[in-house]
């Protein structure tokens, strides 16, 4: 796709993977609006030149904000970056359920009502494109955060019958899946990370190609080995 002159609605824009994003979309030339749930990093990206939301997506009330925030816009891109990850390992601590939840809402419920919401505006574009941004951990998941990853594989399981949906439209359906990388939400998860910057630019380039599917980084060898041995690659990664 040619994203110059493209109207794009991209989500989580202000920080970690979203805001590299944001900077590389506007660097080929398309108009970028970002939500995000910070005051200061929405300021900042307002000061970058972005046309900016502030909503919490993990509410209905924070969809509503978004979707209103764009009536009778014409969107030719929406990008579900948004995500947060959440503790439930009965190893350290009790779960909380509220977080849980808040995860659940987040991951999964709030790009299945922007898509359902905006669906019209997009089957209106010449070209239009919906990007979800699921996880290498929608392959194969680890035992440390079986939340997170349900929410990862259930936005995934969701985009495939998605495109198959769209198939002969004028909607492209991409699906990004990332491995670890360095943003706030990974601090801690070890040093063998991609930076924000490369994992941007290989989201750009599948959008650029009309990618089905971006194996981002090291998930490209997830990939190979789960498509040899499903059972083998649960096995690696349940340990993560």
């Amino acid at each position: 796709m040619q994203l110059n002159g493209k109207t794009i609605l991209l989500t989580g824009g202000t920080d970690g993977i979203g805001r590299e994003l944001a900077a590389q979309l506007k660097a080929k030339g398309a108009a970028v609006i970002v939500t995000g749930r910070t005051p200061e990093r929405i300021e900042v990206a307002k000061a970058a030149g972005y046309e900016t939301v502030m909503a919490d997506l993990s509410t209905a009330a924070g969809v509503e904000v978004v979707l209103a925030a764009v009536t009778g816009r014409d969107i030719d891109i929406l990008i579900n970056n948004a995500g947060v990850g959440s503790d439930h390992d009965f190893r350290d601590v009790a779960p909380d359920l509220a977080d849980n939840d808040r995860c659940i809402a987040l991951n999964v419920n709030a790009p299945i009502h922007l898509i359902t919401r905006l669906m019209d505006r997009l089957k209106s574009r010449p070209e239009a494109m919906i990007v979800n941004v699921t996880s290498g951990l929608a392959i194969a998941p680890r035992a440390g955060g079986p939340i997170y990853c349900a929410t990862k594989a259930a936005l995934r399981s969701y985009t495939l019958a998605l495109r198959e949906q769209l198939k002969g439209k004028r909607i492209h359906v991409l699906e990004v899946l990332p491995p670890v990388v360095e943003t706030k939400m990974t601090a801690g998860r070890g040093s063998k990370k991609m930076s924000a910057k490369d994992c941007a630019a290989q989201i750009v380039d599948a959008m650029e190609t009309n990618a089905n599917e971006a194996n981002v980084g090291m998930v490209k060898i997830l990939r190979a080995v789960y498509s040899l041995s499903p059972a083998l690659a649960r096995r690696i990664m349940i340990g993560f």
